[in-house]
């Protein structure tokens, strides 16, 4: 490992995949192993033991499937609400859309509310919203990767607690694990479903879903039968309990080199500096010398209120008579990658920014300082262009 270094590349800042370490990506070069090989199964063992430690949570169930954050839609989709259930969805943006068609696709009935472009659903709404009807569960996107909106997860958790404790509250958390803090058990999530390939500082491929044991208890006492083949629990249950408890078991093949790779990016985050706490201080430090070094540049950002604004992404506007391929190419040519808008009614007029993980928590590297020097440079450049 002390040789091994990977190829010079652009800085990678989108809102995930993002930058990985010479460690992690190391080892997910490990030599081709089998999925029940002794040597293998304490590296899965303790992925779902670490998984936990991220969250916080003492006794929930992690399911590392193969697959991208998406799977954990159907995840939740198929497992935990039954054909005519009644879902309701805080929906502040693209993903918030995709959860609710995906909910529909297997079944559901579901309600949205709809945050305005550049915020969150207040929680006085969502109070109402659960006083009118009796709901499976509560789902919501922790950051929206298309708007750089945060919602207030221990707020909407508290909410669903007081007004309908038997409600399954299902937290999106594909752009926020590692980057945002989620107390689990604290706060009372029932669900986190996320991916490999953000904050979690892992190459893309593996989904991961963590379960409360009331969840898993919903799960178990359905009337109905599962709706999806791979995405079923009563496949994959089995699978991680035999993993932890230090023995193989077989429904379909893991990502062996991912699980790999995500084992130590996990050791990086739960047993080295900087500490899980630290981690989280470091993201909201970068977030505001980036928001701040933006807005002094005459940005602005697409979250209508600093409270709502992620700490793993930003989103801003283009300034007036500019446009994406005024900005970006210019970007690019510097070496800085960032990722364009993605909300479909709003998409022309922004773009997003990606700060979480390595390009944060090492002191050794300086990103965000080449992404602000660029940014600056880049805009300078573009106003000259257009004469703006």
């Amino acid at each position: 490992m002390s040789t091994f270094k990977q190829e010079p590349h652009k800085l990678l800042v989108i809102p995930g995949p993002i930058e990985v370490t010479d460690e992690v990506l190391y080892a997910n070069a490990h030599p081709s192993m089998s999925h029940v090989s002794p040597d293998f199964i304490p590296v899965f063992g303790d992925c779902l033991r670490m998984t936990r430690q991220v969250l916080y949570t003492a006794d929930a169930q992690p399911f590392l499937i193969s697959g991208s954050g998406t799977l954990g839609w159907d995840q939740v989709s198929a497992n935990l609400v039954e054909p005519g259930e009644n879902v309701l969805v805080l929906n502040s943006g693209y993903f918030g859309d995709a959860f609710t068609d995906c909910l529909r696709t297997y079944g559901a009935t579901v309600d949205e509310l709809h945050a305005p472009f550049g915020s969150a659903v207040d929680l006085k709404t969502l109070e109402v919203a659960l006083h009118s009807k009796s709901y499976k569960l509560v789902a919501f996107t922790h950051v929206d990767t298309s708007t750089g909106v945060l919602s207030d997860a221990k707020g909407i958790a508290e909410v669903v607690k007081l007004v309908s404790p038997d409600s399954l509250t299902v937290l999106d958390g594909v752009c926020s694990v590692a980057s945002e803090e989620i107390q689990m058990d604290a706060w009372g999530i029932d669900v986190v479903l996320t991916a490999s390939q953000k904050g979690l500082g892992t190459p893309p491929g593996l989904s991961i879903l963590v379960a409360s044991q009331k969840a898993v208890k919903v799960f178990e006492t359905r009337k109905s039968p599962v709706t999806s083949y791979y995405a079923s629990w009563k496949k994959w249950l089995p699978i991680m309990r035999a993993y932890e408890a230090g023995s193989a078991a077989y429904f379909a093949t893991p990502p062996v080199n991912l699980i790999y790779a995500y084992n130590a990016s996990l050791t990086a985050i739960t047993q080295k500096s900087p500490s899980l706490a630290d981690r989280f201080r470091l993201h909201k430090e970068a977030s505001a010398r980036i928001k701040s070094a933006a807005e002094e540049l005459g940005f602005r950002q697409l979250a209508v209120d600093a409270a709502l604004a992620a700490n793993g992404m930003t989103a801003l506007y283009f300034p007036d008579g500019l446009v994406a391929s005024d900005l970006l190419p210019r970007l690019a040519k510097r070496d800085i990658v960032v990722a364009g808008g993605l909300h479909k009614d709003y998409k022309e007029k922004y773009f997003r920014i990606g700060h979480m993980g390595v390009s944060v928590v090492d002191a050794q590297r300086d990103d965000i300082d080449r992404v602000i020097a660029a940014l600056k440079e880049s805009l300078a450049e573009a106003k000259a262009s257009k004469n703006v």
